[in-house]
């Protein structure tokens, strides 16, 4: 068959296209110049608030090309205010595609210039992102732990601005999430209502969306279902405002379930299927299986079976790729179900003990030490709070009260105020000491640190107490508890930063240097290149190499006996050369197979396993090279041991 074309409708058809394509262009390219206005500016002027930064990037956080390019940019010129807001931004878009471990080290790293450059304001937004990413994660203590300094350190600013006053608002709205996770609505319901007041101040739309969301989340979970629609509506009348697709799909989602608890469920599977389709669009997994664990519930309660059993497996495998360990969970448990009504009781045993494995391993992670612990914060800032009523009440009794009866009253107040605050330190006193006696036991089992330099150090402190050195003896002693103190923190870690690392290493070779009467020159050199509070590295990992220079290497050594620690980095890894003078490898081993008692050490060997697993996590591989090193008469002056870890962390698959 073929088909008749007007001939003279062609030319005006390739005309309407030419001009759809060159006004496509024209929408792109003036969208580029404005970011590149944009980027001009702020360049030039580099301000300092994130109000300012937001102004003028607001609509463009969402396009990672733009953001990396700004942080680049921002990072040529040292402007770290506007490298740390690129790089959160950053971590927001991958965040919002359920790829956690790269939104984690974007935030840290925007976390770590804003402490760089003592910004309040950023370290707070940053923290508070991280908080939100382990919460995703179903981590609750650690979310917790970011949230809770995050709003220590907004509180701590004296004339609060705007952003930092957003920054109190998001740490209170996360910890009323968290309560909520735990199931104490109450304790949630002031949390978002304090955050509401905060964002209502402020007029905050998004704030405002996602308090009164929650608060409404806080009223279904006490059964107030109506209450609860009123919130959601309003929830969702402020998304439509602000245009957030995001915000659609969590409402759209949360009224659907209401409507399913009520019986209404061709208004819940109306509801779902938006929700669906909304967060689809956005490309959040966690939206996405949300709303698939949602479907499939309500249309496992219309009998629609086929549908909710592919919708509630489709809902499981996104959750099993991503790690959503909720949304698995109840998704499994809504499988049960579905398969008991199908008859199909194997499956149905198989996902309920799944689904009831996945919750404990979620309600391990929120035992009651750690509710006891949120309970405690929850008292400690009514406490905060009281004693504040009773500081404004005494400033009012000051001014009303001109005679010798307001210095007795003052008196009066200020001993309440001063035994309010001795209990509250008392109980907190109390809390971290049983705390630190459960860590030090368990960290006792963990500890690796070799007994006989712990003998040996202890010996030599006590050879200055029978010398009446006291000082020399007080001095080794404080540097000794100092180490162990730090050994026994640092061992119950999978990684640490580098700076703890070396902080550790130079408290060793402190000890260490006693026993060799001061001898050693031990000198720590890094590059400029390497910031060592954000490289991590396994815990103890450069001792085994230490010990071997200083005992085979510098201890039969007559002179000069030195230890050189150099730390660079390149694309991929950080390297940790240690050069020590000694007699080298060759007479080391003759020396000691003359030795009456030999004993192997195992400590490269088990650093080597320890490197291995680490790199497991990371692009590339670890590289352990020693070397002698000769002068040009063919004598040994020495060892070189270089350990290259890589710092580069594996990228996920993209969404």
């Amino acid at each position: 068959m073929r088909i008749k074309i007007n001939k003279l409708l062609v030319p005006h058809t390739v005309i309407l296209l030419c001009a759809l394509i060159f006004s496509v262009h024209s929408f792109s390219q003036r969208k580029n110049n404005s970011f590149q206005e944009s980027l001009n500016t702020l360049l030039i002027k580099q301000p300092t608030e994130y109000n300012t930064i937001e102004s003028s990037f607001r609509k463009f956080k969402s396009d990672s090309t733009k953001m990396r390019r700004l942080a680049s940019e921002c990072f040529a010129l040292h402007y770290s205010e506007g490298e740390s807001y690129a790089l959160n931004a950053l971590g927001i878009i991958y965040r919002n595609i359920s790829l956690y471990p790269q939104a984690i080290e974007y935030h840290k790293k925007a976390e770590a210039l804003a402490i760089e450059i003592n910004n309040s304001s950023l370290r707070a937004i940053s923290l508070n992102m991280l908080g939100v990413v382990h919460r995703r994660m179903d981590m609750v203590r650690s979310a917790l732990d970011y949230h809770t300094q995050a709003f220590v350190i907004a509180k701590a600013v004296e004339n609060p601005s705007e952003d930092i006053q957003r920054s109190i608002a998001v740490s209170l709205n996360s910890m009323g999430n968290i309560y909520l996770a735990l199931e104490q609505y109450d304790m949630a319901l002031a949390k978002f209502q304090s955050s509401l007041a905060i964002e209502t101040e402020t007029n905050n739309k998004l704030g405002l969306a996602i308090n009164y969301h929650n608060i409404g989340y806080s009223k279904e979970g006490k059964g107030n279902l109506e209450a609860a629609l009123i919130d959601y509506n309003k929830s969702l009348s402020y998304n439509e405002m602000i245009n957030s697709d995001v915000g659609r799909a969590i409402c759209f989602n949360s009224i659907g379930q209401v409507y399913l608890k009520q019986g209404k469920h061709d208004d819940a599977l109306k509801m779902v299927r938006d929700a669906y389709e909304k967060a689809k669009g956005v490309g959040d997994q966690f939206y996405i299986a949300t709303s698939l664990s949602t479907l499939g519930s309500v249309e496992k309660e219309m009998a629609d079976y086929e549908n909710a059993k592919n919708h509630l497996e489709e809902a499981v495998s996104i959750a099993e790729k991503f790690s959503l360990k909720s949304v698995e969970a109840e998704s499994r448990m809504h499988l049960s179900d579905l398969n008991k009504i199908l008859g199909n009781s194997e499956m149905a045993l198989f996902n309920f003990q799944k689904a009831t494995e996945i919750e404990k391993s979620i309600t391990n992670q929120r035992n009651l030490n750690y509710i006891n612990d949120l309970i405690l914060k929850y008292d400690n800032d009514t406490k905060i709070d009281q004693i504040k009523e009773l500081a404004i009440e005494n400033e009012k009794v000051k001014s009303r009260l001109q005679n010798i009866q307001l210095s007795a009253l003052i008196g009066i107040v200020v001993l309440l105020l001063s035994a309010l605050i001795f209990v509250g330190m008392s109980r907190n006193r109390k809390l971290n000491h049983e705390k630190k006696i459960l860590r030090l036991e368990q960290d006792m089992l963990r500890s690796q640190m070799n007994p006989h330099f712990i003998f040996n150090s202890l010996n030599s402190i006590k050879l200055y107490i029978i010398n009446n050195e006291k000082e020399n003896a007080v001095y080794y002693l404080n540097k000794f508890a100092k180490l162990i103190r730090k050994i026994l923190v640092v061992s119950k870690e999978k990684s640490i930063s580098l700076a703890e690392e070396l902080q550790t290493m130079e408290l060793y070779m402190n000890i260490e240097n006693i026993r060799f009467n001061n001898e050693i020159d031990f000198d720590i050199d890094i590059d400029d290149s390497v910031n060592i509070e954000t490289v991590r590295v396994p815990s103890l990992i450069l001792q085994p190499f230490l010990e071997n220079a200083l005992w085979h290497g510098l201890s039969s050594k007559i002179g000069s006996k030195k230890i050189g620690l150099k730390v660079n980095k390149n694309e991929d890894h950080v390297k940790i050369s240690i050069n020590d003078n000694g007699i080298g490898r060759l007479a080391s081993a003759s020396i000691k197979k003359k030795k009456t008692l030999q004993r192997k050490s195992v400590g490269i060997e088990l650093t080597k396993e320890r490197l291995e697993n680490f790199s497991k996590g990371y692009e590339g591989i670890y590289h352990i090279n020693i070397e002698d090193l000769y002068d040009e008469n063919k004598q040994s002056v020495g060892t070189q041991v270089v350990i290259a870890i890589p710092i580069r962390q594996n990228i996920l698959e993209s969404a």
